[in-house]
């Protein structure tokens, strides 16, 4: 598989993107049990990168197909990585393949400017949604009965998630959200913004999307979208790089196959959610549900 180079790594680096890199399982000489023909207990050798961005249930996702490919012996390495960076990665074959692809609003520019360049394998999981959620005891309930709540203030994740330009254009549609702002920080400190609310029973609109574990943890409502801003229920789709199926069929055979639901989804987030290490988190999912991984991996010897 191609390699990423130093320059472009330079080039991510100085754009601030924070590249992260975790093999699920390694160990400190980050060795994951499956290169240079050691294969784990599958009869698959390779090295294989998945690129991801790094939301919970990204996060959750991303893990789970790694440990699967890592069962199978392949040598995984994952890739945290910003929206467009991801797609732009697989589209020019730096990493293999991504779970992450939200369609056809949350990705849909990313889509438009890679989506011929990358080889689309389907949904893995149906019924993610997105859009503005509040606590159940907020006496609201549409997004066009908003005034003057949580200091006319959205709590928003990462500045360019599809979320956060959803909400920016919200603003911007309903009248009566003039002199609103969207609040840019980051998926884990808009949950903390919303556990402190929540605990207090404040005011608080936070940028939201289905799965996630929060919907385990507190009780909250979507505010009806009378205008479209946010679209219809989406779909996560898996993409790989062009010439994966040539080059390492067993994996994109197990990527193809990869499917699951939301229950299973926030199962694992909602472990890392409480502090289990993503790949330990994935990896007692995956113990748990081998009738699951079996489909994925049928045919693989």
């Amino acid at each position: 598989m191609a390699k990423w180079s130093l320059k472009r790594a330079g080039l991510i680096g100085s754009l601030a993107l924070g590249l992260v890199v975790a093999g699920c399982g390694s160990d400190d000489n980050g060795d994951n049990g499956g290169g240079d023909g050691d294969s784990a207990e599958g009869g698959v050798d390779g090295e294989i990168e998945l690129a991801y961005v790094e939301w919970d249930s990204e996060v959750a996702s991303t893990h789970v197909i790694g440990k699967v490919l890592e069962d199978a012996g392949y040598d995984v390495k994952l890739t945290a990585l910003d929206n467009a960076v991801m797609w732009e990665a697989v589209a020019n074959g730096e990493a293999d393949g991504m779970v992450a692809a939200w369609l056809p609003g949350t990705h849909a520019e990313q889509f438009e400017a890679y989506g011929d360049q990358v080889e689309q394998l389907g949904v893995n999981l149906e019924g993610a949604k997105i859009g503005l959620v509040v606590p159940e005891y907020m006496d609201v309930d549409s997004i066009a009965d908003l005034s003057d709540e949580a200091g006319q203030t959205i709590t928003g994740i990462e500045p360019g998630a599809g979320v956060v330009s959803a909400a920016e254009e919200a603003v911007e549609t309903y009248d009566n959200l003039d002199g609103w702002t969207v609040q840019t920080s980051s998926s884990g400190a808009m949950t903390t913004e919303l556990g402190s609310a929540y605990n207090s029973e404040n005011e608080i609109i936070i940028t939201g999307w289905t799965p996630h574990w929060k919907f385990q943890v507190y009780d909250l409502k979507y505010l009806d979208d009378p205008e479209g801003v946010f679209g219809e229920a989406e779909t996560i789709e898996t993409m790989v790089r062009e010439g994966l199926e040539e080059d390492a069929p067993e994996a994109y055979q197990i990527l193809d196959n990869f499917h699951w639901t939301t229950d299973d989804m926030e199962e694992v987030m909602l472990n890392i959610s409480e502090g289990a290490d993503p790949a330990d988190a994935a990896a007692e999912w995956v113990e748990a549900n081998q009738e699951t991984v079996a489909e994925w991996t049928e045919g693989i010897e």
